[in-house]
């Protein structure tokens, strides 16, 4: 169950086409009767700072010397989440520069910190180990991810495999649920999804 709060986020969500319906291609390959794009909640500051707002309230029991956003969709949320709860941010570079610094990690850190990396969206969870691995590699500790959006087709089990935690905002279940019942969805299109998500594992 969403909360009135959960349920208007997922409306603006849809608004501003975050959550797209049709037929996309994956980055595994896979064709998906719908598709989360995060990208664009950065031209919408008061959804992005709920989004933010969200992911604070997840972070709160959790134990961290730092935060993390993965690049690049979950950069902005980081910060976003950063600047609410005053917590201090890194980011791992892409591509690390040959000249000036030649930092992998920006920000300021003392191995032995806790990180916990923040995400949009997860889906077999394959891009969350190469994320984590520059920060484990310069010694922090890395236990947990937090992310907005769950597709639930294996990720979270992948995670928990390899000793990861996965916090997650919101499952897309429970969101194409709320999409039916509000008339944005056709039971036809809510049973395709949800078809799709219980016959596709990664």
């Amino acid at each position: 169950m969403l909360s009135d709060a959960e349920r208007k986020l997922v409306n603006d969500l849809y608004e501003i086409q975050a959550l797209k319906f049709g037929e996309f291609r994956l980055k595994s390959g896979v064709l998906s009767p719908f598709y989360v794009d995060l990208r664009g909640i950065i031209a919408h500051p008061p959804i992005l700072q709920a989004v933010a707002l969200r992911i604070l309230d997840i972070l709160r029991p959790l134990r961290l010397d730092r935060i993390a956003g993965i690049p690049y969709a979950g950069l902005p949320i980081a910060t976003a989440v950063a600047l609410a709860g005053n917590l201090p941010m890194l980011y791992a570079r892409k591509e690390v520069k040959d000249h000036g610094t030649r930092r992998a990690i920006e920000g300021t850190f003392t191995p032995g910190e806790v990180v916990v990396l923040i995400d949009d969206v997860i889906t077999d969870g394959a891009s969350k180990f190469e994320a984590a691995a520059p920060f484990l590699e310069a010694g922090l500790v890395v236990k947990d991810f937090v992310i907005f959006l769950d597709r639930e087709q294996g990720g979270a089990d992948r995670l928990r495999e390899k000793g990861y935690a996965l916090h997650s905002a919101l499952r897309i279940s429970a969101v194409l649920a709320h999409l039916r019942d509000a008339g944005r969805l056709t039971p036809e299109q809510f049973g395709r999804c949800m078809d799709f998500i219980a016959a596709v594992r990664f």
